[in-house]
């Protein structure tokens, strides 16, 4: 009787074991992923530039470099922009811009950016004569 007892008790034991690393499991692919469900999805749209780009959306899930070398997340090839123009990062739930020292400078909502910026929803970007307008999915 007692074998049989202890037998369950095993059974039940792995069971647990089972359930608890499922859910450590899939508490680490969010993690993984950076981003949880239930936060909010910033996206950027190009709304005005050459016929190339205009119409790109990207789904900030990283920083997003902006910049005339191919290497760039959204290249845009014109004169006034730089090769790193300017960066795009999530920090915590905002979105933050900043330029990266470029020559002709970034502008958000028609100023001039001095330092890093937190963007809402709706804010336009103008990088060159490629404007971007930020949006909260």
């Amino acid at each position: 009787m007692i074998d049989l007892i202890l037998f369950a008790g095993r059974i039940v034991l792995v069971i647990l074991l089972y359930i608890f690393l499922f859910a450590v499991m899939k508490t680490g692919v969010g993690l993984v992923r950076g981003q949880r469900r239930d936060s909010a999805i910033w996206t950027i749209d190009v709304d005005k530039g050459p016929r190339g780009i205009r119409g790109i959306h990207v789904d900030m899930l990283g920083p997003v470099i902006v910049g005339r070398s191919p290497s760039s997340d959204i290249c845009i090839n014109e004169p006034f922009v730089s090769a790193s123009h300017a960066r795009f990062s999530l920090q915590g739930p905002a979105l933050v811009i900043e330029d990266l020292n470029s020559l002709n400078g970034t502008l958000v909502n028609g100023r001039q950016l001095v330092e890093p910026a937190t963007l809402r929803e709706g804010d336009e970007v103008q990088i060159g004569d490629v404007v971007m307008k930020v949006n909260r999915r």
